[in-house]
């Protein structure tokens, strides 16, 4: 099955309902989107089943149309972090071998000093002149192996990896968020707080299925008043946020809209103090998700029913776990050895499912040591209780998650290191109520706090640079000359 189906069958069902709105403001109808996103298929044929095509860009209504686009051409999305730096954008287009990139003007910009894929802005004339062509006809034999979604995930090398996502693997995902989170229908909204480049994006195919509006911000982000005035306009108001976003909507102060219906909370550590006080702030909206793009949006949650008790707030030991596994996902614990780990031992976790990945683009090695036995190794730690419920223990990777994004130390530290005046450079996560963690480094060498923000903000994206600089003599290492992170996690302590 082709994902453009399900756009298909809801023009079908609600053709004159609203399908995508900025703001307050309707943009097309169901009917009206179908209509484009087949124009806009007829013209991208040409490239050929399987072509890469690539979406740079802040939120925008675009994204909807172009998304079914591509699937109605079968080719493939490649989504990318508009926060990105534009070199780290062009290494990505280079490694999918994109060809096209649609952007929006201020990404365009950026980008064309740094790659050599043709470029396309979101609402210009070369794009507006697509609207013209006849529309293509929807596909229908799509093999549901086929590459649907091409998901770049940071890698530890400090490369990114395509994670290969088919039309199967989507469609897994869409039935496990429809049977788990949420029951959304045409009177229901779906609003894109979250960059639409990653979970925000992923949702739109189950709300698209059941018919429900599709808002993006006029601001084209997140900002929390904007936010909770759409939804006390909009019907039945769900959305995709990271913690550090529903952090933002608590301090607000401001009571639940009548119209919030479900948040799903994920991509980062939500602590329990910080979870509490969303829930006294706008009551049992809440739902959990603890995925990888690998196995995108969908290995363990919290349903809304497990937040609560009878006599309040679920025990903390729930509300500090990830749930318990998903819809159509096997999730195991496994030690050393590969055996299932006894309840309450640490090990890696890992899963199995039409969810899963089919592997990296072009690179098997990773794809080797990443599925194993029919496993996605996920490279983090947890355990289990005798409930069911899963609690990350530690990330085997040192990932650092904030505000939702992935952070991976070595990538900075490889930049750092680049510095003239940087002899070593180790980096790390540290807690944070806002954005869940924020990125430290510890530096050996002469360089000020001000020229290495200078030196990392011409190579790699913003959100990436340390928020703070720790110097010392040397760093700590083991006998093999490995740096302990655990040493330098325990110095912040």
């Amino acid at each position: 099955m082709n994902l453009f189906a399900l756009l298909d069958q809801t023009a079908a069902r609600h053709a004159d309902r609203g399908a995508v709105y900025r703001g307050e403001k309707l943009v097309h109808t169901w009917a009206q989107l179908r209509e484009r996103a087949l124009r806009i298929a007829a013209s991208l044929r040409g490239l050929g089943p399987g072509a890469r095509i690539a979406v740079a860009s802040e939120n925008r209504p675009e994204i909807v149309e172009v998304m079914f686009a591509i699937w109605a051409a079968e080719a493939v999305l490649v989504p990318v972090n508009a926060k990105l730096h534009p070199r780290e954008t062009g290494q990505i287009l280079a490694d999918a071998g994109a060809s096209l990139v649609f952007a929006s003007p201020s990404i365009g910009a950026d980008l064309a000093p740094v790659t050599t894929v043709p470029i396309e802005i979101l609402d210009g004339p070369q794009y507006r002149s697509r609207l013209t062509a006849p529309a293509a006809t929807a596909p229908r034999n799509t093999d549901p192996a086929a590459l649907a979604w091409l998901f770049y995930t940071s890698g530890t090398t400090g490369r990114s990896k395509g994670a290969m996502l088919s039309h199967r693997n989507l469609m897994a995902m869409t039935v496990a968020h429809l049977a788990d989170f949420d029951s959304p229908d045409s009177h229901l909204t779906l609003v894109h707080g979250a960059p639409m480049s990653h979970g925000s994006g992923l949702y739109v195919p189950p709300y698209v299925a059941r018919g429900a509006r599709q808002v993006v911000p006029a601001s084209g982000a997140f900002d929390p008043t904007e936010f909770l005035d759409l939804c006390a306009i909009h019907p039945g108001c769900s959305a995709f946020l990271a913690p550090t976003m529903v952090a933002r909507l608590v301090r607000t102060g401001r009571d639940r809209p009548a119209n919030l219906h479900t948040i799903v909370y994920g991509g980062g550590p939500m602590y329990v103090d910080g979870l509490k006080a969303a829930l006294a702030a706008f009551g049992p909206v809440f739902v959990q998700l603890y995925g990888q793009g690998e196995a995108p949006m969908t290995i363990t949650g919290l349903r809304r029913a497990d937040h609560l008790a009878t006599d309040g707030w679920a025990a903390d030991a729930v509300l500090g776990s990830v749930g318990y596994a998903r819809s159509g996902v096997d999730v195991a614990v496994v030690g050393a050895d590969g055996r299932p780990a006894p309840v309450g031992e640490v090990g890696e976790i890992v899963c199995r499912g039409d969810v899963v990945m089919a592997g990296y683009w072009n690179n098997p090695e990773a794809t080797a040591a990443t599925l194993r036995d029919g496993w996605l190794h996920t490279g983090d730690l947890g355990s289990f209780d005798d409930t069911g419920y899963l609690t990350l223990r530690d990330r085997s990777k040192d990932v650092v998650i904030s505000g939702g994004s992935n952070i991976y130390p070595r990538e900075v530290e490889e930049v750092l290191l680049e510095h003239p005046d940087v002899v070593e450079a180790g980096v790390v996560g540290a807690p944070d109520p806002e954005w869940g963690e924020t990125v430290v480094a510890f530096v050996v060498g002469r360089a000020s706090p001000g020229e290495l923000d200078a030196h990392l903000l011409e190579r790699i994206a913003r959100f990436k640079r340390p928020k703070r600089y720790v110097y010392l003599d040397e760093l700590p290492k083991n006998s093999y000359g490995k740096v302990l992170k655990r040493e330098l996690r325990a110095r912040l302590r």
